[in-house]
């Protein structure tokens, strides 16, 4: 199986951000045009969650998903000539880079780190930024 992606702009019209970008996996082994090559779309996020997933890409790629469009994206990257079809590119593998999902920056001291589930602050706040705002000394 050859696989690759394909980009497709179009015009955004539920939002005034201008184009948006699609992402079709396409097998170049069954044929060279895109009709009768197509695969499915890539989401932008995949969710696995007990062997089920909720697009069509993680029904067929099953566990192997989520590396496998991280090798997908990565190939169009360094193929990609335009900059804001790269720049969707990086922002999707920084989605689905695991060590990345779920980083904040500090509200206060501007460090990004792993928060804790704190429900009474909504702001992020480290833990030494923490320590020096909430919790009283005595």
């Amino acid at each position: 199986m050859n696989y690759r992606l394909q980009v497709f702009k179009h015009e955004n019209i539920s939002r005034n951000s201008g184009t948006a970008c699609r992402f079709a996996v396409v097998d170049y082994s069954r044929s060279g045009s895109y009709p009768s090559n197509f695969v499915c779309l890539l989401p932008a996020k995949i969710e696995v969650t007990k062997g089920k997933s909720a697009s069509a890409f993680g029904r067929l790629f099953g566990e192997k998903c989520v590396p496998f469009a991280i090798e997908l994206l990565s190939k169009a990257l360094q193929t990609e000539k335009e900059a804001d079809v790269k720049t969707e590119i990086e922002r999707r593998l920084k989605l689905l880079d695991s060590k990345q999902t779920g980083r904040v920056e500090c509200s206060e001291c501007k460090k990004i780190f792993q928060p804790t589930k704190t429900r009474k602050y909504k702001q992020h706040f480290c833990r030494d930024c923490y320590r020096k705002r909430f919790i009283r000394q005595y």
